[in-house]
């Protein structure tokens, strides 16, 4: 007997991958996403329509060499970013002096937030010297659609778009 149901016995969701029919395939999300969104614009139900990315590849982009600088100066932003929160959150309780508690933990934090980021620099120095961004893309993205819908949704991205 096999489970139909997205959700397991414990009420958790399972995840699982759409069935039906292969649309269309596209190189990139966005060429996926402007299908779906003519499909939208149509009127067409596209709460049964998924698209689904296949092959994926993790991209790690180098955006520059790190520094002691950058490292004190990211960890400061970080910690003022901490520090405005956490004034804000005092400022409830405060009757006088709101601004002066705001503007002391925004220092405070980057303070701390500077000295962290030297630490953690000083610790991975020799092992990761430079920044960058992590990307996780899809070689290919399939538009995956209920089977009943198929000839439908078809028709509609065979016309021409009218704007």
């Amino acid at each position: 007997m096999t489970n139909q149901s997205p959700l397991s016995s414990r009420g958790r969701l399972v995840p699982t991958l759409p069935k039906g029919d292969v649309l269309g395939t596209y190189d990139t999300y966005f060429e996926a996403q402007a299908a779906v969104d003519r499909l939208a614009r149509a009127d067409f139900e596209v709460k049964k329509v998924s698209i689904v990315g296949s092959d994926l590849k993790t991209v790690e982009r180098v955006t520059g060499k790190l520094t002691w600088g950058k490292a004190a100066g990211a960890g400061a932003a970080s910690g003022a970013w901490f520090g405005l929160f956490f004034g804000v959150l005092l400022t409830f309780t405060a009757t006088t002096g709101v601004f002066q508690y705001v503007f002391a933990a925004v220092i405070i934090g980057a303070g701390f937030g500077a000295l962290f980021g030297i630490v953690t620099y000083a610790i991975n120095r020799r092992t990761r010297d430079f920044t960058s961004t992590h990307q996780v893309l899809a070689s290919k993205y399939e538009i995956i659609i209920d089977p009943s819908l198929t000839m439908k949704a078809q028709d509609v991205l065979s016309r021409p778009e009218t704007h």
